[in-house]
């Protein structure tokens, strides 16, 4: 999830509302360092300059479990993973373990068919199984388990309502702009108007004033009149139109294109080798923030200097489902890697044992698991975003890191509004907010979320352990979690809609930032 959308806090109803935040960020800021470049980042380019210049290193396979990567980009290509038991395009499993082709990595949400785009969120794929359950049946007559089941059907209903009902007025509002907006273009003649051209129109309707005032309002904040609409109108009606068509839509299931039985949560062998997918800016975003070139020239500069990336791609425009989870973990274990980087989650779970036992498997292989916390600033230890470090039945995964989103500044914004937080569940924060990093067709932009915040720890971790390949998964989080920087401030965030001021150190374990030079002088004296 991204809140980098312009409209998160859009409201529409007769009129127009926005709510933007933009951040005038350093170039490469996630990497640079707190006192001597007055930017809160984790000091990555401190560390090369004064610890590891002349050090030698070893390779680190890095497994992002997304929506998919461009592997032809030009800041990633040399990075990206090939399979050294695979032959390309020849149609066979050569190295025999269940995936045919799979010479970069998996795609779970692909098959025979295609690739899965769009899907459902985990609440509607629910509120769809119990509908099925009761489709017929007389629900004033049920007792025992099945009213039981009746009731959760309900509560989950009611919920999915919750966001249904908002997600179709602000379309309709949208829709609604878009027409005022059009009728005003026509007449003015000029499709990328000016303000003063804006001035000069006369409107004649509701529709054309509220456009006019709109507009008026809002294109001095925008290059011109085509970026605002492409901006506040145009996204933010593919958003709430996808939540409509896809998300909340109970009669909505793609999973057809994948050709599995879902019902099979212990099925493995399904899927193709398209890792990119058909909307790889996601993943492909993560993929350099860990380890996009550093010394070509080019682009960005990822964390990590000496990463192979595979590309397990597992997540949709929607909500991610369990069972590909379970698989995009145990192929990534399976085939080497160390670090897993996943920027995904969810409020709800269908089958959280499926992916505990592979969570359990990549933890007996000497996996580290980093895991992006939210963007919903809620408080994790009260709220579930799944998948979790806790097991279902009992325990807790010991080598995972559980990450919020920071920003720049070392004041009272430093916690960056959107993210999840939690003294008891979230492990540390990195910086997530503006981080430019690389994306489809060798270009590169500005994205926001704990999506960012997780590659930054997952390059760390990959930096740790190429640096220092002895240290164990289990040595490599405890490193990342000790040399923290503490942050002995406040930090302004809402709580039940109020402003408050809250300790950082209650917002994760750590009460820190992770910082990749004190992290790597204490991997040094281990």
């Amino acid at each position: 999830m991204n809140p980098n959308l312009l409209l998160k806090s859009l409201l529409l109803t007769a009129g127009l509302t926005v709510s933007y935040c933009s951040y005038a960020q350093k170039a490469n800021w996630q990497n640079l360092d707190l006192k001597s470049d007055t930017t809160f980042g984790i000091s990555t380019e401190k560390a090369y300059l004064e610890l590891l210049k002349g050090k030698k290193s070893t390779p680190v396979l890095v497994a992002v479990i997304d929506g998919g990567i461009d592997i032809e980009h030009e800041d990633l290509k040399k990075i990206i993973w090939t399979n050294p038991k695979e032959v390309a395009g020849d149609g066979k499993d050569n190295d025999k373990n269940g995936y045919i082709d799979d010479l970069h990595g998996w795609d779970f949400i692909g098959g025979a068919k295609g690739d899965v785009h769009w899907d459902n969120i985990e609440l509607t794929r629910l509120a769809r199984k119990y509908r099925t359950q009761f489709t017929g049946k007389d629900t004033t007559k049920l007792s025992g388990k099945d009213l039981a089941d009746f009731e959760t059907y309900q509560k989950l209903r009611t919920e999915l309502d919750k966001k249904v009902i908002p997600a179709k007025k602000n379309l309709q509002s949208l829709t609604n702009a878009k027409t005022g907006i059009a009728s005003m273009l026509t007449k003015i003649g000029n499709q990328n108007p000016t303000v003063a051209d804006i001035e000069k129109f006369t409107p004649e309707n509701q529709a054309e004033t509220i456009a006019k005032a709109n507009a008026l309002r809002l294109v001095p904040r925008f290059k011109d009149f085509k970026e605002f609409y492409q901006a506040v109108i145009v996204d933010a009606f593919d958003h709430y139109n996808t939540q409509v068509q896809y998300h909340f839509n109970l009669d909505f299931d793609p999973r057809s294109i994948v050709g599995d039985n879902y019902a099979d949560s212990k099925e493995r062998k399904y899927g193709n080798a398209d890792v990119a997918g058909p909307d790889a800016d996601h993943g492909s975003h993560c993929a350099g923030i860990i380890g996009a070139v550093r010394d070509n020239n080019l682009g960005i500069k990822g964390v990590a200097d000496n990463v192979m990336i595979m590309s397990v791609r597992t997540v949709p425009d929607g909500d991610e489902r369990d069972k590909d989870v379970a698989n995009a973990i145990r192929y990534a274990a399976e085939n080497g890697a160390k670090v897993v980087s996943m920027s995904f989650g969810k409020g709800y779970s269908w089958d959280k044992k499926a992916v505990d036992e592979a969570v359990k498997y990549a933890m007996s292989k000497d996996v580290l698991l980093v895991h992006a916390a939210g963007n919903d600033n809620l408080n994790l230890d009260v709220d579930k975003n799944f998948p979790l470090a806790k097991y279902e039945d009992g325990g807790q995964a010991a080598n995972w890191i559980e990450v919020g989103a920071s920003g720049s500044k070392d004041d009272n914004t430093l916690k960056a509004s959107f993210s999840n937080y939690g003294k008891n569940t979230v492990d540390v924060f990195a910086p997530g907010v503006d981080i430019n990093s690389t994306t489809p067709g060798s270009t590169y932009a500005l994205h926001s979320g704990t999506s960012m915040a997780a590659p930054v720890v997952a390059g760390l971790a990959s930096l740790i352990r190429s640096y220092y390949p002895k240290l164990s998964a289990a040595q490599v989080k405890d490193i990342i979690l000790k040399s923290v920087v503490k942050v002995n401030h406040t930090v302004t965030t809402k709580v039940n809609g109020q402003n408050t001021e809250l300790a950082f150190a209650d917002l994760c374990k750590t009460g820190g930032i992770i910082n990749a030079y004190n992290a790597l002088q204490l991997a040094a004296s281990m």
